[in-house]
């Protein structure tokens, strides 16, 4: 089968495509053949090599961290799914490899997929909507009526963040570039601004704020109101290890004010997004659907920024 692999941390040109044998699930597993997957920022930290101290994977190293697909064989224990349910999920945390032809994975890590989304559109969602539910529904505990702040709304998980919010029926103000306003104001956001030129001493109050960017943590942070909570998803790319450490202190200072989260969720977590997407609540958001071919063209183009919403692999194009 066919997998995105890297032998060394880089630039995205050292994204290749392998062949490597077909795993097989084990006790508890299920293989996947993958139709779809999303391309995740975070990835980029780990593919460059800023995240090495993290993950300590051997090389060649697997991308890709969600998935869609159909099950195509099921491990000893395994009950809850069988050959061609249409599924989607999430690699084990801190593990990739689902720009894969197949993956085998926990079945804790597997939800139905919606049935109003093609698998296609359905893998915009898996990472980013689960994230916004945990930091929104979990972390920050946002509720009817508060004034939510998302900075960096257009991203995958951003736009997720600023749809689910107004389906929690908060305030939604998104911080975005000065072209995506009028798109991001089409997902729910209530007000849009331009983050270039709004500094954090022109805003209001706000009860949630969740950040996806991750620089001038300080300078939002003192917008919260009496009893606000943030939620930071993002570290400061040009500053890793000194953005961790503040905010890992910022936590530790403050934990009912400053939240911090690896998304690692449930099956449970992972139903909930089902139902959500379903309900119309939360829609996927692709910019561009690329071949497994263009995988470095897909890391490029993300790391260029101005994303809407996710990129996306399309694994049955050029499927052998």
């Amino acid at each position: 089968m066919r997998a995105v692999q890297y032998d060394r941390f880089g630039p995205p040109e050292v994204l290749r495509v392998n062949e490597v044998p077909i795993p097989r699930p084990g006790p508890g597993e299920v293989l996947v053949e993958v139709h779809a997957a999303g391309v995740d920022a975070g990835e980029i930290a780990f593919r460059s090599g800023r995240m090495r101290g993290i993950s300590r994977a051997r090389f060649p190293r697997g991308i890709g961290g969600d998935f869609t697909g159909r099950v195509s064989a099921t491990g000893p224990g395994v009950h809850a799914w069988q050959a061609g349910d249409a599924v989607w999920g999430l690699m084990p945390h801190f593990t990739f490899g689902s720009m894969a032809d197949y993956v085998r994975v926990p079945q804790e890590r597997l939800a139905r997929a919606p049935k109003n989304l093609s698998l296609l559109e359905a893998a915009a969602l898996p990472v980013s909507g689960t994230t916004a539910l945990t930091a929104l529904t979990e972390k920050a505990r946002l509720a009817s009526g508060e004034r939510l702040l998302v900075r960096g709304a257009t991203g995958g998980v951003g736009s997720v963040a600023a749809q689910l919010g107004k389906t929690l029926g908060a305030h939604v103000t998104a911080l975005a570039s000065a072209h995506n306003l009028d798109w991001i104001t089409t997902l729910g956001a209530d007000a849009a601004l331009d983050y270039r030129t709004t500094r954090p001493e022109d805003l209001g109050r706000f009860d949630v704020i969740v950040d996806v960017v991750g620089t001038d943590l300080g300078a939002y942070q003192a917008r919260l109101a009496r009893q606000g909570r943030m939620v930071a998803l993002a570290f400061d790319a040009d500053r890793m290890l000194t953005s961790v450490l503040g905010s890992g202190l910022r936590a530790a200072v403050a934990p009912r004010r400053f939240k911090l989260f690896s998304n690692n969720p449930s099956a449970d977590r992972i139903a909930e997004l089902t139902r959500f997407a379903e309900s119309g609540g939360i829609r996927p958001v692709i910019d561009a659907v690329f071949p497994m071919a263009d995988i470095a063209e897909a890391h490029r183009r993300l790391e260029g920024g101005g994303v809407r919403g996710k990129y996306v692999i399309d694994m049955e194009r050029e499927r052998p």
